[in-house]
Formats: C-alpha cells, structure tokens, sequence
C-alpha cells in the first residue's frame, strides 16, 4: 500500500508486528493498463479530505477551557489547558485537541497536534462516516498517551443502520469482554479478542494496528461474498472502553488523579481505496462531493470494459452478451454488446441461455421491433417470415403469413425461414392434419368442412371405401356427402339400398338380397349377412331350404283317393298290387270301377287356401272310345265371402262338363286330385316372370306323372316358393313311427322312408298284398288264395279286410297267432300277449292273466312291457318301462318325473337337458320336473342357462366361466376382481368406455390408461408434432417427432422447456439441488431440493444459510420474523397498487362514464346549434359570456357530483311517481266496491302533485340539476372551441419551422465538413472528393493528405493511436525487465529481515528476564506495602521487616552501579554482531532505494508499475523495521539500566521511610496514609 508516514519518522514500535498490507491473493499479481486487462485505482488514507465526517463523543475543552496532566516523576507534575473551542492554529490556538487533528496532514509540527477526551471518561467513540462504499484494508492509530486497556473496532455497510465488531483489543479481555474468543483465528472473519496492542508500555506514541485480511489466510478468490462484505464499509467506528490508569484512581476520585487519564491520539489513518472490481483506474467525487483535497480517495469508480455503476459493479446497458465478472489480470473480462441485428436496443443477461450456447453468449434481446423475436431478434414472430432475399437487418426482412387461419396450424403461422435440412420454408403455411393447398385452404381428398376450431381442419367424410367408387376425391368438400356406387346409400355410403345386402369391391357396392317369394316374410334381409327373415320352419339365407323333419309340397300334394270316397251304386274297388317289373300308374291301393252313370263324391277338406285350382284325373281307360260326359261339380258349404279370391265365381263355375280320352286314359278306373294354378298367385312383374319361367322350364308335366322324375332347380325353387305362400310354412312330416325309417321326410314332396311293404307319404300303411303293419313293416301274404277271395270273405276263423284278424271264435285268453296260421285252437304256437303273463296252452290249466303294474293293460295305469311269474317264489315281477321303478312300477325312476299314481299319468324324462345326474333321485323333482342340482355350471328350470358369470351353451354341456379383466370391465357387472358377469351367448364382458375385447383386456385404439378403472382416455396426440395418433397404451406416451416432448408431443422434448412453437430451452439443472433432472415444461423452473431454490436450484432458498449445495435451516426465530415482515410487505404492496391505480386512473377515474357521458351529449348539443339557423346570434351571445362561465367553472367542477346526486334522486322519484300511478290503476276499481275510495283517490291525488312538483324542480326550475347540465356543456363546448382555434395555429406555426428545416437542410454541404472540399468544388476539382465522389476505380473518394475534413482528422488519430500502441508494448517490455531486478531485491531484503529477527528474538529473551526481575522486586514491594497497610500488624513485626529490608545489600555506591552496568552491556554485545548486521541492511537499503528511484522514472512511462513499485517500498519497511527493532533493543537496554537505577533509589527511600515508620510507631495511621503514596 502507498501510504506514507509522518514528516519527522514515523515510528512504529510494535512488538512482533506482521507486514501491514494483505495477503497476495487479494489483488491480481501484476496491473496493466485498462485496455489490455484489469485497472485499479491507487489506495490511500480515506481520512484525508472527511475530517468533517470524522466526530468523536467527547473532546477536551469544547464547551470551556479544562486542565490536564501528563504522568511524570513524583517531584515534578506537568499540567497543560486543553482549548478546543476554537480549530487549532500554530499561533492563535495551539491548545485545541479536536478531532479533526488526527488527519495527516505531513506538517512538521505533527507532534503539537493531537486528539485529547475529557479527563478520566472511559466510553469514548470515534465514527468516521463515509459519502459511498469504500473497501477498508487496515487501521493504524499512534496514541499520545497510554493505549486503552480495552476497546473494539465496528463497522457498517448500511450507512450506520446495523454495525458489526471487527475485532476486540483489550489488557484483559477475560475481564472486558467476557465469552469472545482470544484467538488463534482458524478464519479469515473470526472475531477475537486481542492483547498485543494494549498493554501500558509503551507510555506515548504506542500504535494499534488493525488488517482486516490477515496475512496468515491465503484469499482464494478475493472477490468472493464473503470477501467483499468484510471489506466493504460505509461507517468505522472505534470505541474505547477503558483507559490505562497507575491505580491511584481507584482510592482517590479528585479531579487533580483524574487530570492525569484520558485518551489522546496524534494521528489515525484508515486505508482504503473505491473498489471498482479491477474496471477502473481512477475514480471521481460521488455525486454532490465536488470538494477537491490532495491525496483524497474518492468514491465515485470511472469505470471502464463497458460497466457502470458506483463501483462498476453493473454492464452497460445493451452490454449484456456476457454475464459481469471481476477483471482479471490481462483479461478485462468486458462486457459484450449485444447482437440484436438492428432490431432492438435493449437486452438482459440469462445464465441459462449463456450455458446452453457453451458459455459463449448469454445476451437475450428485450422488446424486439419490426415483427421480429428471439434472443438475437434473429427469428420472425409466428404469423410472419423471412424474406429469403433481403438481408437479416433489414426492417423489413419479416413479411406477414398468407395462411387460412381455419386451415392452417396455431392460427395460420407459417414457417419462419428455410431450413432444407428440416424441410422448412420460408413463408410455407402449415396444415392442418386434414388439410391442404398452398394457403392450407382446401380440405384433403376424403375430408370436408374446413373450419378454425377443428384441430384437424377438416373433419373425415369417413366414406366406406367398399361402397364409393375408387378413384378422385370419394365425398364433396363442402357437405362431406360421399359419391356411392348404385347399389350403396347413406352419407357415408356404408349402407346397402333396401333389399340388398354385402357391401363389398363389387361394382354395384352390394348383392341383392333375392330372399325367397315364398319362405321369406319380405325381400328384406340383414345388409352384413344377407340373411332374409325367413316364415317357421324355413331357413337359409334366401330362406328357401326347410328344416329336418319338414318340407314343400308337390304340385299334386292334395290327392284325393277314389277308393276313399262315397262309392255310387255299381262302384267297385278293385286293388292293384306294385309288380317290380312295371311303373306304377296309381297310388293307394288301387282303382274303382266306375260304370257308366255312376258317381265318385269327393270330401274336400284340407285346401289351406281359397284360390284357383286345376283338377287333374289319373284313369286307364277300359273302353277304345273316348268318354264323352264327365259333370265334375263343385258343392259349397255356404256362400262364397265378396272379399275371397273366390268371391268372383258364377254358379256355372262350379258345374263342368269334361269329355276322357282313351288315349290319355279311359274312365273305368280312376282317381282325382287338385293342381296348383300357378298363375293364380298373383299377377305383379315378378310373379309373371316366374311364371314365364315356369312354363319355359315345363316344370307342370312333372308334377301329372305318379312316379317323379328329378326336377329341376329353377322348378324346385319356383314350387318350393309356391308351398311357401300357400301354407305361410314348412309341412310336417309326420311320419309314422312305425311304418318309416325316420322322421326326416323328402324335403321336396315331403314322402317319407318307408319300412319294407309300407306305402303312403306318411308310410302309414301295408301296401296292397301285405299286411301286418308294425315297426318292421308289412308281410306278404303267404297263400295266394287269401288273396283270391278278394271281396267275397275270409276263411278259418280270420276276418279283416286283409283277413288279418281271428274271428268270433275265441281262443283262452289275449294270445297272438304265430307266422299268421289260420285261427284255430291255441296249442304250441300261441302264447300271452304283451301286458300278461300266464301259459294259454289248452290243457295246462292257466291262462293269460293282465300285469299288476299297477293296474294291468287297457287300466291307464300300466307302466310296464310286460311281467311274469317268479317260480320260486310264484311273485308276479314287472318288467317296468323306461322311466319307472317300484314293485308295480308305480314310481318314477331318477331322472323322470309325472303323476304315475293317476289315471293317465305318466313318468316323463326331466328336461334338464342332459344337465343333471340321471342316477341322482334328487336331481329333479318327481312331480313336477323342476332341475334341482344342475351340473356343467348350468342353471334354470330345465338346466338350459349357463350360471351367472359363466358363457357358453348350457345345452352342449359347455358353459365357461366369463374371464373379464377387473379393470376394464363396468364395476356393476363385478363382485370383485376374479368374478366378472359376462354375455351368456358369446362371453363378451360389458366393457367401459374406450375399453374393447371379449374380456375388456385392452384399450381401443388411439386410447390408454386402461389402470385408471373409469375406462381408456383418448391419446390426444399432437396431430401436427406426433408420428400418428396411437400411443403407448400404458403411459399415454405419444410417438413425437424429434425436438418435441411431453406425453401429447405438445411440449418440448425431455430436459427442456418453453413453448415448442417459438423456442425450446434447455433446463440447465444444477444436479445437486434438484428433485429429478425435468424442469417445469411451462416456466423452466426446475424442482429443488428443500432448502435450495433459484431457477436452476443452484442457491440457498429464503430461510436456509450457508453456501450451496450445503444449505442449512435457519433459526427458527428467522419464520416468525419472515411471517411479520412479510404481511408489513404485503399492506405496503397493496398501498403502492392503490396509488398507482389512482396514478393511472386519476382522480377522474371513478367518474370516467359520467364525464364521457356528458361529452356526447354535449356533442349533440353541438350538432343541433350547427343546424339552428339562429346559431350565429347565439354564437355571439355566448362569445360575450365567457368570461362569466370560465369563472364559473370551478364552481360547476364543485357541483358536478351533486349533478349526479340529483339526477340519482330524480331517478328515484320518478320511480316512486311510476309506484304511485300503478296504484292509482289498481285502486281505481275501489269506488265501484267500496264507499270509503273517495279518500284514498284524493291522497294519492296529493301525492302525484308533490311528485310532480318534485319533477319540475328537478327539470324546469333554474338551478336544476338539468339545467346546470345545460350549461355546463355549453361551456365545455365553448372551451373546445377556444382550445381548437389556439391548436390550429400552434400547428401551422410548426408546419412553418419543420418547412424551414427541410430547406435548410437541402441547401447544407457536408462535404466540407467530412471530407475538406472547398465549397462550391466541384468532384473533378477538389483533391479532398466529396460524399458522392467516386475514382475511377469507381471507390468512394472523401479527404485525404492535405484536408482537415472530418475523415482525414479520424485517419490521423487512428494512426496515431497505433504509434501509441507500439510505444506502451516497448514500455511493457521495459517494465518486466525492472520487475526481475525488483525480485532480486526483494530477495536480499528478505535475507536481511531474517538476520534483524534473529536479533529480535535475542534482545526479547534480556528484555523478558529484566522484566522477570522487575516483576519480582515489584512482588516484594508490594507484599512490604501490604503488610505495612494491614491494621492487624503490630509494631514488632514492622521492625523485623525493616530491619531485614534494611539489611538487603544493593548496589548503592558508583562502583557498583558501574559494574552492573558494564554487565548488561556486555551481554547485550554478546547477543550478536548488532552493527554488522545493521550495516548489511543499510547496504541493502540503499540498493532498494536505487531501484525504487529507477521503479519511480519507470513509473512516468507506464502506470500500472505501481502495484510493483509498493511491493518494493514494502521491502524497504520490512528492512526499515528490522533496524528499529536492533535499535529498540539497546535503547531497551539503556532504559533497563536507568530503571535500575531508579530502582536502587527507590530502595532507599523506602529504607529512610521504614526508619521513620519505625521511629514514629504511635502515629500508625498517619504512617500508613504516607505509605500508600510512594511512587514506585
């Protein structure tokens, strides 16, 4: 540090006093100048120049002149007068001690000024109050007097709101200041107490010595907070606490002991500098401190690199592209100006930014101009792009969107600029999903109904692509109708037309649905399908097949057997049996043989329907000749309804006459049937192609032959239509038991399998020649001759119409005839018939007798096939039928049910459907067949339904139990998550919204969140920022395209944030204070850790200490005080937005509606008087008025509130008239009711005046709130008026000076002024050129050698400024060669500091056993005091102890004095060479002080040596020093010997005084009182 001492040598004698400056790392090693590094201002005394602000609680003498004292000899007091009223002056006022003394001033009479308190006060201050913020490096105070046994340093930061203690000084600082620590420091901040600079010693000019960095720490970065804070001062503060005093003070209180303690300081100097982070190499008087003083350190930093601020603590403005930072050595560490293309003069630094770019650039450009955004005002704002072709500067390098809003992404922004590697353009729209066309205008092919609040633009015209034609844009644009194939309908042309089904690729798009005429309800069908409806028993998809068991009838179905009918009179049947050999020409079982005249009468019974038939006979002729008669007549059973199809018919209908042909068959034999007349069904287009078809095909001669050829398809579908009609569904068949094979019957006809001899469609008889009709059929008769009797009767014992049964002759008993022998008597062939038992031979005396079970054959109650007779034990045992059990088989058996018990009862089986356990008797009820325990999961009353929550067919034994997934399945349908009900048919769980599958085990697609239990959620994917709509069914995660992010794709990618439309940001988390490394996607805050907060959690939150990431809770005091402060925050916020509401708003604010109300209708008041043809004379009349309402004005402005007040109150009776008229209205029937109604007529009569009253008042009378309305806008008005006139010519007046600048400004050169042409040169006349001029190299020429035009001026400086580079380069050169000779010295200069200590070391041993001897002698003479002050000791104790004292030898004589001094002064020699060592430190010193002078002279030529220069200077001290302290040691020596000396006379006085003491043993108190004032 530069600072200097006194004049006359300033001497600091401290004991082992440290260097006085701070540790190397505070400042950088070397300084340059500021234009290739760090600058720093010079260091000086911050006192010199303030002794204004320098004050001090007490001062000696202010008020009135005081005396005082200086310690001395006993014999010899010296007092002096302290007069400080006035300043002090050589010669008028040399006795003045006030504070402002301690200032250095380098006057050679330094020693008479000093700083003097009052006498004996012991709290006494000094404050040094600074105008700004200085950094403080150390304190040094000389004291006049003794130094304070205790005081303490303060500082302050705040302008002395709060202080802090820098550090304690006391003699005993256990007793002064109790609980501080006395150090060692393990901190460079600790406070402790220290007791080196308080001791008594010495008596005058002892110093106190404070660094605020001590230079046992090494700074690591002196730049650091808690650095600055330590440094950084507004107020110093040194307090003294207790004064040094001999110890007479504390019996004796007289001022005469006070006169002698009291502080006094010759001189103080605070170092310090105005700290300006290494930005500035000088600094200027803060703002209003203009006062000029030599060596004065102001406060105000000049700053440079681009920073402002008192301190340079700030970048520029627009100078924020890199974050401020402390100049560092040859790097200034500048602040950069930011790049914002021209487009803004303002920005901000972001940390964020600056290390996303690699810590290159953090500028970020504030409030972007001409349509232009982003950090660089580089971007276009959305709804705008670059123009490809004009230059990024350019004002109007952005051009506005042409995009449909409706069609186009985020309103209709397009791209901002080209990017080919990205597929940008610029200036390209963007569209929507379903959208396009170069201004996204147009809806896609398949989509329509462009509109602004579809996210998609378009919605789907979804058409079927099975029913539109392929090929061009398949629906209109505008309504979404699609274009279908001709057999397709619907908007969508997903559906078949009616009657057609199988959307499918076809050409036609679907199928018709060609449902049968007949087996189909109508030619509808289902259009997935093609399924028709089809009439009872039919199915099929046309409905043209029958089910098992039934079927369609021939045309010849309804035939009538001749055999059958009423036989006239010579009618005979004649039978016809079926020879292999020949076609059968008959049915049944054969003929009749009609004779001529007779009849066949026919009973018609079974025609379903009444329609139009054809009668068809079968006969052989018998006769060559054709039959020429034959009446067929029709006999009704009553008259024919009008609405039959019949209704028609003419009684000649029912009487023909047809003629046989004996070529076709003669009549003789015959047989009679009815034909379908086809054409009779009906008579529409299809019907009558059918019936063309019918004919083509010549399906009718089939059906007149007995035996059937195969028919042919087109014939079978066309009768099979025909049977469907007629009979409304499919025949049974109706097959007989025991004559058929099966119940299944031919479809087509519907005969029956018949056994071996059954004939009949229903094979429900023995056909002719047979008989014995049974479940194995019919036998052939064995004896022709049977068959020979014919008609004409039977033989032995037989009779039947096949003589098939025994006579009236019986045999024993029911017996059967074996193999059908002749009745006879029974012998070995006959046995019991089924339902008996017993043995029916003749002779054996038993005979058929009926089973008992229950209650024998033909009962009704008989359950058994049969029965016989056990022999042993002669019991009658049933063979029960199937379905019964019990001796008499009068139970049912498991498994059946019935009333077997009644008559006609019946053990049926149990229709549980194969469900239940047949062997199981309590598997269903015996009595009503109820299922009891069904099995297969089965449940109901007959076992037919699968349980609840199992699916399947009961009826196949294959119900599964319904597997549905708990969480996609609605919660009704379960009782938990492992029992589910289910769609009993097919298992098909009921599934949630969104939720598909049998078992609701998936999400639909494009839906997710399956866990939720509410159903799936739609994706929601971002159509324009995702690879399609489907997501991640688990997380919901959309598959985004590369830079976007969030779950829909609607955020930036993961670890960055902002809105991924304008610009995504990295988050930059500080990994050691966050949660998770994802900050919020919306404001880039990233999720901190408890205690640490800041945009990248990288700070210590609010209510945490310490540095991070080692963030510590605060007291909990600190919350209770936060909480209070923060609710005195929150009151003062809310009082600030108040103020500027009404700031904003002005005190017009609440009445802004009412002025503005006021303001139209005086316009209207305006345009009525413009179109008053008397306005000119009113114009007049209100000109000579204004003078009156300008007065007037303010009293109107007053009223104006009371207007409203008025008109509120007008408003208000208005209401109460409208009140009292509606009563009047109600009340007006009264007098018609009531006699009474003349009184309330007349009181609301009265009150309607008053109310009208009130009305005019308000409306009419002068001074009524609408008049002074009136006139107030009248006057308002006339203001305008005035104030137009004064605007009008206030303008021209303007347009006037702006034309005259624009002369002047066409009519002025610059070339004069920039390049030195001479005015009126022309370009080819003047050397110096011009704007415009240009050589022929076709470069601009402007100035030159020989012109003083303003570019000539500039080139020369720039020049110049060169030379002056190259010249401080050399300088710098120079300098670094005297620092390399300022080393060596510094290197000798520390050896000799080494020698001086070691000296140092030796003279503080002497000094310390010196001090050891004195110690002791001062023990013995206290302890002598002591006991001479006890009131106890009597006399012959005080003579033992003088006479011992007095027997003590001491050096009293010269000789002995000499000797004891030779003594110590050749100990002192013997210490060590003194002198040599003194003279090689005066060699080096005068070495150092030649470099200095040379550092000095270097000095002239380059500045930034200084720093070097004080480290040389600061060598010299330390050599400096060691010389004082060797010469400090001899003079310690001398002063040892003298207070030997003094010792010895102090020995013997006390031995004269203890003769006294002795002599004079009765005046013990006055002795004492003597005693107590030896000076020792």
């Amino acid at each position: 540090p530069a600072w200097s001492s006194r004049s006359s040598g300033f001497r600091r004698r401290v004991e082992g006093q440290p260097p006085l400056w701070p540790a190397a790392a505070q400042e950088p090693e070397y300084s340059y100048g500021c234009a290739e590094g760090s600058c720093y201002p010079a260091t000086g005394d911050l006192l010199i120049g303030r002794a204004s602000r320098l004050s001090a609680s007490s001062t000696c003498g202010l008020r009135q002149p005081e005396p005082y004292c200086i310690v001395s000899h006993l014999q010899d007091k010296k007092c002096f007068i302290c007069d400080s009223e006035d300043p002090f002056h050589d010669t008028l006022n040399p006795d003045s001690h006030r504070i402002e003394n301690v200032v250095t001033t380098f006057a050679p009479n330094r020693l008479k000024l000093w700083w003097q308190s009052e006498n004996g006060l012991e709290n006494v201050t000094i404050q040094l109050d600074l105008e700004a913020e200085f950094h403080f490096t150390h304190l040094i105070m000389t004291f006049k007097t003794f130094r304070p046994a205790a005081m303490l340093i303060e500082r302050s930061s705040d302008f002395g709101e709060t202080w802090q203690v820098y550090r304690y000084f006391a003699y005993d600082c256990e007793s002064s200041f109790p609980g501080i620590s006395t150090g060692p420091m393990k901190k460079v901040d600790d406070i402790i107490c220290d007791s080196r600079y308080s001791d008594i010693e010495p008596s005058t000019e002892g110093e106190v010595i404070y660094r605020v960095l001590d230079p046992a720490f090494r700074i690591e970065d002196p730049y650091s907070p808690r650095i600055q804070n330590l440094l950084k001062i507004t107020n110093l503060r040194v307090k003294f606490v207790k004064l040094h005093t001999l110890g007479d003070n504390l019996l004796d209180s007289r001022m005469e002991i006070r006169e002698k303690y009291y502080y006094a300081i010759y001189d103080m100097v605070v170092r310090g500098n105005c700290f300006c982070y290494g930005h500035a190499s000088e600094c200027a008087p803060v703002e209003g401190l203009d006062e000029e003083v030599e060596g004065m350190v102001h406060g105000h930093c000049m700053c440079r690199h681009n920073t402002k601020g008192l301190n340079c603590e700030q970048c520029l403005d627009f100078y924020h592209d890199l974050p401020w930072r402390p100049a560092e050595g040859r790097n200034s560490n500048a602040c950069k100006k930011c790049n914002c293309n021209g487009h803004s003069s303002q920005c901000h630094f972001d940390m964020a930014v600056y290390m996303t770019t690699g810590n290159t650039s953090g500028g970020v450009c504030d409030e972007c101009q001409h349509n232009t955004m982003g950090r660089n005002c580089e971007q276009c704002k959305p709804f705008y792009f670059q123009h490809p072709e004009r230059d990024l500067r350019d004002p109007d390098v952005c051009e506005p969107c042409d995009c449909d809003p409706a069609g186009s992404q985020n309103g209709g922004i397009c791209d901002r600029y080209t990017d080919f590697s990205t597929g940008l353009i610029a200036g390209q729209c963007r569209c929507k999903l379903f959208v396009e066309g170069e201004r996204c205008d147009l809806c896609k092919e398949g989509f329509y109904g462009l509109s602004a609040d579809d996210p998609a633009g378009c919605q789907s015209c979804a058409c079927n692509p099975l029913g539109t034609h392929p090929g061009g844009n398949p629906c209109d644009s505008e309504t979404g109708n699609c274009y279908c194939k001709r057999l397709v309908t619907g908007k969508q042309c997903n559906q078949c037309l009616p009657e057609h089904w199988g959307l499918s690729n076809d050409m036609d798009g679907c199928r018709p649905c060609d449902c049968d005429q007949g087996g189909a309800l109508s030619n509808n069908c289902s259009s997935e399908s093609g399924q028709c409806e089809c009439r009872p028993h039919m199915f099929g998809r046309q409905c043209n097949q029958v089910e098992p068991g039934y079927y369609f009838i021939s045309l010849d179905h309804y035939i009538y057997e001749a055999e059958e009918a009423d036989l006239g009179p010579g009618v005979n049947i004649i039978e016809r049996q079926y020879t292999p050999d020949r076609t059968p020409s008959w049915t049944g079982i054969g003929f009749v043989r009609v004779p001529e005249g007779a009849y066949l009468e026919f009973h018609i019974d079974n025609i379903p329907y009444s329609m139009e038939y054809d009668v068809l006979i079968r006969y052989e002729p018998q006769l060559p000749d054709q039959w020429e008669k034959a009446v067929i007549s029709v006999s009704r059973p009553g008259k024919i309804p009008t609405g039959s199809r019949c209704g028609n018919t003419v009684p000649d209908d029912d009487n023909q006459v047809v003629s046989l042909s004996p070529g076709s068959r003669l009549p003789k034999k015959l047989e009679t049937g009815i034909i379908l007349n086809f054409h009779n069904f009906g008579g529409d287009v299809v019907m009558n192609s059918a019936w063309e078809t019918f004919q083509r095909y010549r399906c009718l001669e089939n059906s007149r032959s007995v035996v059937k050829t195969p028919m042919t398809d087109v014939c079978r579908n066309i009768i099979f239509s025909i049977s469907a009609l007629l009979h409304e569904t499919a025949l049974s068949c109706q097959c007989d038991p025991q004559g058929s094979l099966s119940s299944v019957c031919d479809p087509n006809g519907g005969q029956c399998q018949c056994r071996p001899n059954v004939v009949g469609r229903q094979c429900d008889r023995c056909a002719p020649g047979t008989f014995g009709f049974g479940p194995s059929g019919c036998r052939r008769m064995l004896n022709p001759w049977l068959w020979a009797v014919g008609a004409l009767g039977c033989r032995d014992h037989t009779t039947g119409h096949n003589c098939e049964r025994c006579g009236t002759w019986k045999v024993p008993g029911p017996v059967e005839l074996e193999k059908h022998f002749p009745c006879m008597l029974c012998t070995l062939l006959c046995r019991c018939q089924a339902g008996y038992y017993g043995d029916p031979i003749l002779g054996s005396g038993d005979h058929c007798r009926p089973c008992p079970c229950p209650d024998g054959p033909e009962s009704g109650r008989q359950f058994a096939s049969g029965c016989y007779q056990d022999p042993i034990t002669l019991q009658v045992v049933c063979v029960c039928s199937v379905g019964y059990i019990g001796s008499r088989c009068d139970e049912c058996a498991s498994g059946f049910f019935g009333s077997p018990d009644e008559v006609g009862g019946a053990c049926q089986p149990c229709q549980c459907n194969n469900n239940i356990d047949t062997m199981d008797p309590e598997a269903c009820d015996k009595r009503t067949g109820a299922c009891m325990k069904c099995l297969y999961h089965t449940e109901g009353e007959n076992c037919h339904l699968c349980r609840e929550g199992y699916y399947g067919s009961a009826l196949q034994q294959d119900c599964r139990k319904c597997v549905c997934n708990y969480l996609g399945t609605v919660r009704e349908d379960c009782e938990g998550s492992d029992s589910c009900r289910c769609e009993a048919a097919t298992g098909q769980c009921r599934c949630l919204p969104n939720v598909v599958g049998q078992t609701c085990d998936r999400c639909a697609p494009h839906t997710w969140r399956l866990a939720s239990g509410t159903g799936c959620e739609q994706c929601d994917c971002d159509p324009a920022r995702s690879l399609g709509p489907a997501c991640n069914e688990f997380t919901g995660q959309c598959h985004c395209m590369p830079g976007f992010g969030g779950r829909t794709c609607r955020e930036c990618q993961e670890l960055f944030w902002g809105d991924p439309s304008v610009e995504c940001l990295a988050c930059d988390c500080n990994p050691r204070g966050i949660q998770t490394p994802q900050c919020d996607r919306a404001t880039g805050q990233c999720i901190c850790n408890e205690g640490v907060e800041g945009l990248h959690c990288d700070k210590c939150s609010r209510g945490y200490s310490g540095f991070f990431p080692d963030c510590v809770p605060c007291h909990q005091c600190f919350a209770l005080w936060d909480v209070i402060i923060s609710e005195l925050a929150n009151r003062t916020q809310q009082f600030l937005d108040r103020a500027n509401t009404l700031k904003i708003t002005g005190v017009t604010g609440p009445y802004q509606q009412t002025l503005n109300t006021l303001e139209e209708k005086l316009t209207e008041i305006k345009t009525i008087i413009a179109q008053n043809p008397a306005a000119e004379k009113l114009t007049a009349d209100v000109t000579v008025k204004i003078a009156d309402i300008e007065e007037n004005l303010s009293a109107l402005a007053a009223k104006s509130n009371s207007t409203d007040t008025d008109l509120s109150a007008l408003e208000t009776d208005a209401k109460s008239l409208d009140h009292v008229v509606k009563e009047l209205a109600d009340s007006y029937q009264l007098p018609l009711i009531s006699a009474g109604a003349l009184d309330s007529i007349t009181k609301y009569f009265q009150m309607s005046l008053e109310a009208e009253e009130r009305v005019n008042a308000s409306t009419v009378d002068p001074d009524s709130a609408v008049e002074l309305s009136a006139q107030t806008r009248q006057e308002v008005e006339d203001l305008i008026n005035e104030k137009e006139a004064q605007f009008k010519a206030k303008q021209e007046e303007q347009s006037r000076l702006l034309d005259e600048l624009a002369g002047k400004l066409q009519s002025l050169d610059l070339s004069e002024v920039t390049c030195g042409t001479a005015p009126g040169a022309s370009c080819a006349e003047s050397e110096c050129g011009g704007l415009t001029c240009r050589t022929d190299e076709g470069k601009k020429k402007c100035g030159g050698p020989g012109c003083d035009g303003l570019v000539t001026v500039a080139h020369n400086a720039w020049q110049k400024a060169m030379d002056f580079d190259r010249d401080i380069l050399s300088a710098l050169a120079e300098v670094e060669q005297l620092s390399r000779m300022v080393s060596e010295a510094k290197q000798r200069a520390d050896e000799a500091k080494q020698n001086a200590q070691a000296v140092l070391l030796k003279t503080n041993a002497t000094k310390e056993q010196v001090d050891r001897s004195n110690e002791d002698l001062r023990n013995l003479i206290k302890q002598i005091r002591d006991f001479l002050m006890q009131d106890s000791a009597d006399l012959d104790s005080i003579e033992a102890v003088a006479n011992e004292v007095l027997n003590m030898e001491m050096p009293s004589t010269p000789q002995q004095l000499q000797a004891l001094t030779e003594d110590i002064r050749e100990r002192v020699e013997s210490l060590s060479d003194v002198e040599v060592i003194l003279q090689q430190s005066a060699g080096d010193i005068a070495r150092a002080e030649m470099l200095l002078e040379e550092a000095k002279r270097a000095s002239k030529g380059a500045t930034d040596v200084k720093v070097t220069a004080d480290m040389v200077k600061a060598a010299l001290e330390e050599a400096e020093k060691a010389q004082n302290a060797a010469e400090k040691a001899i003079k310690q020596a001398d002063e040892d010997i003298k207070g030997t000396q003094d010792l010895l006379t102090s020995v013997s006085s006390l031995r004269k005084a203890l003769r006294y003491c002795k002599a004079k043993a009765a005046v013990k108190m006055h002795l004492n009182h003597s005693c107590l004032h030896i000076n020792f």
